[in-house]
């Protein structure tokens, strides 16, 4: 069965109830969060823990998902999501990746991964059904797989612990998936991650074009992408929020070792459209940020410029 965000949201209604009843919860743990509480102290409790599912997880799922989307060559087995917490991570992974047969969710919170173990056992996939939760602050021990996520992680480390945690990522997997805020703030810790995946050894292949230096990595600009995703009435309740969507921004990177194939550039921003022309600001590699001008003349790649998004690679596979 495939995995949709309908099932997490059905998983969500089921497990949590009303979402005007986690309202002031939801609150609470933004005012924490805020004030620099890290995700073991916050999630420390069963209510913040459903709190943060019904807040975050749909807006994880679908970033994560996009994330795994753009490398599509990925085909793991096995994933070991790492501060992984109510699973958001692995729903979106089941979703996009129909080799993954086995994941692993790693996290301090024991309330967390009660709850998602909770959510988990009654979904019909049988990787998110079987999935394994463990609990652990920030490993540096990781089990071997084939995949390593990190979403919403990373930035909650010091960057000391953010390099040991990533570096031990990249020596025990062959794939690693990094998302992170799309804020300047999200955007340094993932240049950081990003870094330190390259030391490692490890080949960019999404975003990214290259693995040379980031055009962005000094400047005020700032990389980063979008997800819509459709909000529940549950999700529409605890939010305060009378949309039927809500986008989310996130930074990300997925890294492999060894070699995969990736696009020769990435689409970084919406495109411009006016009668005749596209433009495009795309990273290309060598490495730098382009604007390239498509006009109807040019009949095919017109169509396709037409069709593009923010985040597509260009030119299209």
């Amino acid at each position: 069965m495939v995995v949709t965000g309908r099932d997490l949201d059905a998983a969500l209604d089921a497990v949590l109830g009303p979402g005007a009843q986690l309202a002031p919860a939801v609150a609470a743990l933004s005012a924490a969060y805020r004030s620099g509480g890290r995700p073991g102290e916050v999630l420390a409790s069963e209510t913040a823990a459903r709190a943060y599912a019904a807040f975050r997880m749909p807006a994880t799922f679908a970033a994560v998902r996009a994330a795994l989307r753009a490398a599509p060559d990925l085909r793991p087995a096995t994933l070991v999501d790492v501060g992984g917490g109510t699973g958001a991570a692995v729903w979106a992974a089941a979703a996009e990746l129909q080799s993954l047969r086995e994941a692993q969710v790693l996290d301090g919170s024991a309330a967390a991964l009660e709850l998602g173990r909770t959510l988990a056992t009654g979904a019909s996939d049988p990787v998110l059904a079987g999935t394994t939760w463990t609990r652990a602050r920030w490993p540096t021990d990781l089990p071997a797989a084939d995949l390593v996520t990190m979403a919403y992680f990373v930035g909650e480390l010091a960057a000391d612990e953010q390099v040991a945690v990533v570096a031990a990522a990249a020596g025990r997997a062959a794939a690693v998936a990094v998302v992170e805020p799309g804020t300047p703030a999200g955007f340094r810790d993932l240049l950081r991650a990003r870094d330190t995946l390259l030391r490692a050894g490890l080949r960019l292949v999404a975003p990214c074009p290259h693995d040379l230096t980031c055009p962005w990595a000094a400047g005020a600009d700032w990389c980063h992408f979008a997800a819509r995703l459709p909000r529940s009435a549950r999700h529409r309740q605890v939010k305060g929020g009378t949309l039927g969507w809500e986008d989310e921004k996130f930074s990300y990177v997925v890294a492999v070792r060894g070699g995969a194939d990736r696009a020769p550039g990435r689409i970084l921003r919406h495109p411009y459209r006016r009668k005749g022309l596209v433009e495009l600001t795309v990273c290309a590699a060598p490495p730098g940020i382009q604007r390239v001008l498509v006009s109807k003349r040019r009949r095919a790649d017109y169509k396709a410029a037409r069709d593009a998004d923010w985040g597509d690679p260009w030119p299209p596979p």
